[in-house]
């Protein structure tokens, strides 16, 4: 038995077409792109590097000023660096001091506040540029990576604080992000996947007190970085006015 299938107008009509009704402009006759002098091209540079989207060869590392040299002399862009280390030893006191080094260089930074507790006057005795940081605070734990990913898209540098459970998949998506962007990313806390640098805290004494006079005006935190190349120590100094 034979099926017979009715075709729509519409459908008939289109097997009378033909390759000749379509408009096709040989490759050899199609217009060549124009060629961009010396002068244009430093220009889209300028622009493309004013936008955030494009950092040369020779753009691509830092040179560190401030009490972080002691231990980063230059800092890779598009890398994870990990600041970890038990609570009240230091750990966010470094991580500030990747903030301060970019920061003091003209480019934009952003910090996540998960808990809402970090102020201007910390940032400012951290050194950093506060005209050029954009405090995020308390993102949702299942919008951290979406947040962090984006922030990597517009600022030169994020310091962010993992949450307990991330995923080792988004951990790596962020890695790609902030090394296809040549962003920064520091972290504090678990990170569940590969890092450039490791930085601990150790520990440290607040200077400025004598007996029964001064005041805190200084901390020194003993620091363990942990690189390809090794493991070195140092101490980083902190200012900290007392109220």
């Amino acid at each position: 038995m034979r099926t017979y299938v009715r075709y729509p107008r519409a459908v008939e009509s289109q097997r009378d077409l033909s390759i000749t009704d379509l408009s096709i402009t040989p490759i050899s006759e199609s217009p060549l792109p124009p060629k961009r002098d010396a002068l244009r091209l430093s220009q889209v540079v300028e622009i493309a590097r004013g936008s955030g989207t494009l950092v040369s060869s020779k753009d691509r590392s830092i040179e560190v000023s401030g009490p972080l040299r002691a231990l980063v002399p230059r800092l890779q862009r598009g890398i994870v660096a990990v600041v970890d280390g038990e609570p009240g030893h230091g750990s966010t006191t470094l991580a500030l001091q990747f903030g301060a080094a970019v920061s003091a260089l003209g480019e934009w930074i952003s910090i996540l506040d998960p808990e809402g507790s970090l102020s201007g006057l910390a940032l400012l005795e951290a050194g950093i540029v506060t005209e050029r940081c954009a405090v995020v605070r308390r993102v949702p734990t299942d919008r951290w990576a979406l947040v962090v990913a984006s922030l990597l898209d517009g600022v030169s540098l994020v310091i962010a604080e993992a949450p307990p459970r991330l995923r080792a998949t988004d951990a790596r998506r962020l890695i790609a992000r902030a090394r296809e962007r040549a962003a920064l990313l520091v972290i504090t806390g678990p990170w569940p996947a590969e890092a450039a640098l490791r930085m601990r805290a150790e520990g440290g004494e607040w200077l400025g007190l004598g007996d029964g006079s001064g005041s805190l005006d200084r901390r020194d935190v003993r620091a363990r970085l942990e690189t390809r190349r090794g493991i070195e120590h140092a101490e980083i100094s902190s200012i900290a006015h007392a109220g």
